[in-house]
């Protein structure tokens, strides 16, 4: 059966995810407080932080990406002894997300693409509204976490995508840069995937994705195979 749809991620697929940012953020923890922690120490330690209350928050229990990252910004200056604020820094990670830079690659497959595509995000409603109106960009549906409340690679997101295009799994192909939340998420529903690895990493791990490209305007090419 051919593929009538993309579900496409957003962050890290199309557009620059926050590597940049994060460092940045890091960094000026570390200036802050009197911590001998490296950059790598204090990032991971943040990261541990937020991807606990990430797993814990659906249904009853949702919180949205700028709270979840308020959060675990703020256990993490209280961590390493900083007395920057929370508030100020998490407003950084969303000023990002708002207008993230984008790939050529995905201008070149945004141009050229025929089929239907749905965005799904695990980013806040209007953040990803703002950044999709940002770059102009035509989609033909937009799923995020606030929608559904909750995250990839849970469930709720993709069966949202389904029935807001009306296909079926064999119609679709999920595309994006997380082995854990888009290939992994995928995969649980019985949808193929695609696993863009720009970074040409070491798939480790059980999780294999359908396919793996090294940027977005390849799914052009792609899309007559599957």
């Amino acid at each position: 059966m051919s593929i009538k749809a993309f579900f496409l991620d957003f962050y890290g697929t199309v557009v620059h995810d926050d590597g940049e940012i994060i460092s940045n953020i890091c960094n000026q923890i570390k200036e802050n407080s009197k911590t001998e922690a490296t950059l790598s120490e204090i990032g991971g330690f943040w990261w541990k932080g937020f991807s606990k209350l990430f797993e814990e928050s659906y249904g009853e229990t949702f919180k949205t990406q700028r709270v979840l990252e308020t959060i675990s910004l703020k256990n993490t200056l209280s961590h390493f002894g900083s007395t920057l604020d929370e508030k100020a820094l998490s407003e950084l990670m969303f000023n990002h997300w708002m207008k993230p830079s984008i790939f050529n690659d995905s201008l070149e497959f945004f141009r050229h693409n025929t089929i239907p595509i749905y965005i799904l995000s695990n980013i806040d409603t209007f953040d990803i509204k703002t950044a999709i109106e940002f770059h102009k960009l035509k989609v033909n549906g937009l799923v995020t976490s606030e929608d559904v409340k909750s995250y990839k690679p849970r469930q709720e997101m993709f069966e949202k995508a389904l029935k807001l295009s009306n296909l079926s799994k064999n119609e679709v192909i999920h595309v994006g840069d997380s082995l854990s939340s888009d290939v992994n998420g995928a995969k649980n529903m019985g949808i193929k995937s695609v696993w863009i690895n720009r970074n040409k990493k070491e798939i480790k791990g059980e999780v294999k994705p359908s396919y793996v490209i090294n940027q977005l305007d390849e799914l052009l090419k792609l899309e007559v195979q599957v």
